[in-house]
């Protein structure tokens, strides 16, 4: 019997707020929930964005929150003071241009038409003819909107960061954030398994593009700037995954990142459950972070006509003025996608060792359905593959809650805002309902909210998914006022307003994340509510064995419920162990059947049997 990979842990932070707690789910649901439900969130963000000390109920800091938190204008950088250079010849005509530089400036190559004079520790260059230069300008960049973290939040503060690619500090912070939601120290957790029993997947699409990394090094020859040794090191893309191990969670496991595009998250999600179904590792951290708010890369995808410049959303709105807030309308009138930031992991766990450690479970991972395109016309169009994903993912919800259950499942669309993804996902989702006897298939899209984060926007639908099964609404597409026209709907249910699912979401058994990347990059997963994964345990185990998980859990949900409170008071553990604990060649022994570890309590098996020996 395949061992079932449970959600235990969830951690991270995008425009919405911080994961754990279900603080950035509360965040888009917040018109529907009490005040008592809201209070916790409230402090939560008073505190990160640096408004209030308090409980945060004053109605001024509230509004402020809401103004600082979602999609909205772009903070990151100005958009309306953008530097830019552009190549200019400059020529004096019949006279000479003259101009002093410090020695140190010279070119080593002087050009032909250039006279130089030594002046002390200057020299005067008279350039005879024309002189190449740049000019800086100051433009205005065509698209303001974005989903950056909230305002005022710098994650890089609360740990030793210095020159840490956004990024990483990201990821740093979502993964501390998800360790932090476990209600169980690390520590002992790693004492219940062999040292290599952890798996980490996570990574970036783009991977690190801001000055301290990719982006930086590559433009300092050309700007004047200076490539520093950590530059190349850190850019990486699966230099997520690299951190964790290194600086967060002490791991000898298995280790890298799989790329596909904005599907990624979910592509890492299946290396990490079939890692726990295979029984390769017990405990598999899964996630990405993205920071991609950055100009020269907003610029890459705006040339492509991908993302909602202003003007298009003038016209949509047939205003003078652009609503940042909804610059993302999933199938509605729309023009483009939203850049977003975001860092989101989860903490998976083989179902046998969460119950005797009494872990919380959040819901199961059934399983994560990868296709291709096959032969297309252009790499960046919509293919067939995502047909297939969501195909499987909903056949696997049939198979296991069957034709009655299955229709006790919702759909958390890729819903990117742009006009040719309203059309393919729209009809993909509806085809596929016909074919499933699903009449009414509620359909929402939460980069509405957030923004597109690129490699995280599925994790970014997961901690949502997550939310609706603690207080049982799924989020609706709240920046649309009506259905585009051209959208394929007749068995579909897509969510315009918040729609209640039952006390804790009971009335959905499951959610299928769907995610479509650009290259044809397809991904589909199936994933079960906590009652339901509950529901599958009992079956599997005794009744004396779930009754002492029960009781087990008590102290651990009490635990990370302190975490939580804590965390919104500005109290919260920022895991990155710098040069702590560090082994070298002195702290292993090796003997012919295993691998020991001064740091760890366990050794590592080495193969004594021939796998293969039905060949031999």
């Amino acid at each position: 019997m395949s061992k079932l990979p449970l959600i235990v842990g969830f951690g991270g932070i995008n425009a919405a707020g911080r994961s754990s707690g279900f603080h950035s789910y509360k965040r888009m649901v917040s018109d529907v929930l009490t005040d008592q439900d809201m209070a916790s969130t409230w402090q939560d963000l008073a505190h990160r964005m640096g408004l209030s000390e308090g409980s945060a109920s004053d109605p001024e800091v509230i509004e402020a929150i809401k103004a600082g938190t979602l999609v909205r204008r772009i903070e990151s950088f100005d958009p309306d003071s953008l530097r830019y250079q552009y190549k200019a010849a400059l020529n004096g005509g019949q006279e000479t241009i003259s101009f002093s530089l410090r020695k140190s400036k010279m070119p080593s190559r002087i050009p032909e038409n250039w006279q130089v004079e030594e002046q002390g520790s200057k020299v005067k260059i008279t350039v005879t003819g024309e002189l190449n230069a740049l000019l800086e300008d100051r433009v205005s960049f065509p698209v303001t909107s974005g989903g950056n973290i909230p305002t005022g939040f710098e994650p890089s503060k609360l740990y030793n960061s210095r020159f840490h690619p956004r990024g990483l500090t990201l990821s740093v912070y979502g993964a501390s954030d998800a360790l932090n939601s476990l209600g169980l120290d690390w520590e002992e957790v790693l004492k219940h398994i062999k040292p290599d029993e952890v798996s980490v997947y996570a990574g970036s699409a783009l991977a690190q593009i801001d000055d301290h990394s990719l982006s930086g090094m590559l433009a300092a020859p050309l700007t004047g700037g200076r490539v520093s040794s950590k530059m190349m090191a850190l850019s990486f893309a699966e230099m997520p995954a690299d951190f964790i191990n290194g600086y967060v969670i002490n791991s000898v496991g298995t280790t890298g990142t799989s790329m596909g595009a904005c599907a990624t998250f979910l592509y890492n999600l299946r290396q990490g459950m079939l890692d726990i179904q295979q029984g390769h590792s017990r405990i598999a951290i899964v996630g990405n972070a993205e920071a991609p708010v950055v100009a020269e890369v907003m610029e890459g995808f705006r040339v492509m006509g991908a993302l909602a410049e202003d003007a298009q959303l003038k016209a949509l709105d047939d205003s003078d003025t652009v609503d940042n807030r909804r610059a993302c309308r999933p199938f509605s009138s729309n023009a483009g996608f939203t850049m977003a930031e975001s860092a989101q992991f989860v903490v998976l766990m083989d179902d046998e060792l969460a119950l005797e450690i009494g872990a919380s479970i959040y819901g199961s991972v059934a399983d994560v359905f990868i296709n291709a395109d096959a032969n297309k016309k252009s790499i960046s169009a919509p293919g067939v593959g995502n047909y297939v994903t969501v195909a499987k993912a909903t056949a696997l919800a049939k198979a296991i809650l069957g034709p009655e259950g299955v229709k006790q499942t919702y759909v958390q669309a890729h819903g990117t805002g742009t006009p040719q993804n309203r059309v393919t996902e729209s009809h993909i989702l509806n085809e596929v309902a016909k074919t499933f006897g699903i009449d009414n298939w509620p359909v929402t899209a939460v980069k509405s909210y957030v923004g597109h984060s690129m490699s995280v926007a599925p994790g970014d639908q997961l901690i949502s998914s997550l939310g609706v099964w603690k207080y049982g609404w799924i989020p609706g597409i709240k920046t649309i006022d009506h259905i585009a026209e051209d959208v394929h709907q007749s068995n579909l249910n897509i969510l315009t307003d918040h729609h209640f699912a039952g006390e804790h979401g009971e009335d959905y058994k499951a959610v299928i994340l769907n995610a479509k990347g650009f290259g044809g990059n397809n991904a589909s997963s199936l994933v079960l509510s906590p009652q339901q994964t509950m529901a599958m345990l009992a079956k599997k185990y005794s009744n004396e064995k779930i009754s002492a998980y029960c009781n087990k859990n008590e102290a651990v949900s009490l635990q990370a419920a302190a975490n939580d409170k804590a965390a919104c008071g500005g109290e919260e553990t920022i895991r990155y162990h710098f040069g702590e604990n560090v082994m070298d060649e002195t702290n292993v022994e090796i003997t012919a059947d295993s691998i020991i570890l001064s740091e760890f309590a366990k050794p590592i098996p080495l193969a004594t049997e021939n796998p293969y020996a039905d060949y031999s």
